[in-house]
């Protein structure tokens, strides 16, 4: 094959590279218009690629969506031997102030929130939050209102999020992490008395 030849044969994609780029986009797109301002055309420009290639990767804008806001539990946060200070303070420097990558430093949980007035974004988020972390939390609690604690937690945890990535609050996204975790153990162990 000659040099002309090869510059002139079909780009070979890399598929894994594709999507990845995709779901980048998506993130970007759906975490700063939610689902219903955000076009698979825009996305797969983001992208610099072709938008069929969204309907071939994921089917639809809906299973790119849910690509985009699938969620993992950090490493270690399943193990019921940490209590819910250790079980919070994952969830703080992990998720509340981690940065996911592929999410521009936004968790798939803030993303959900910005569509949150469709149904169906509701009944995950429901799902993640309530079903998912807060239970697990609320088993971490010992005696009564082990629920109700869980929830005071999660809505602590849910408004430094949005405080941050949303709101743009001057103070929270400046602090110290170690502070800010500190602060935030110190509220939970109230909790647990």
């Amino acid at each position: 094959m000659t040099y002309a030849d090869f510059m002139n044969a079909p780009k070979r994609r890399d598929r894994a590279a594709t999507r990845s780029a995709l779901l980048d986009a998506a993130r970007r797109r759906f975490a700063e218009h939610g689902f219903d301002g955000t076009g698979v055309r825009e996305i797969a420009a983001d992208a610099g690629v072709d938008a069929t290639l969204i309907f071939r990767y994921f089917g639809s804008k809906q299973d790119l969506f849910d690509a985009a806001l699938a969620t993992e539990v950090p490493a270690g946060l399943g193990e019921r031997a940490a209590g819910p200070v250790e079980f919070t303070d994952a969830l703080v420097r992990e998720v509340v102030l981690g940065d996911p990558a592929g999410n521009d430093g936004e968790h798939p949980l803030l993303l959900m929130l910005r569509s949150a007035g469709r149904p169906e974004v509701r009944a995950r988020l429901h799902e993640e939050v309530c079903n998912g972390y807060l239970a697990d939390l609320a088993a971490r609690f010992d005696g009564e209102d082990a629920a109700l604690r869980a929830e005071l937690v999660g809505a602590l945890l849910l408004g430094m999020g949005v405080m941050r990535a949303v709101v743009g609050s001057p103070v929270l996204p400046a602090a110290d992490p170690e502070r800010v975790r500190a602060r935030v153990a110190a509220m939970v162990a109230a909790l647990e008395a």
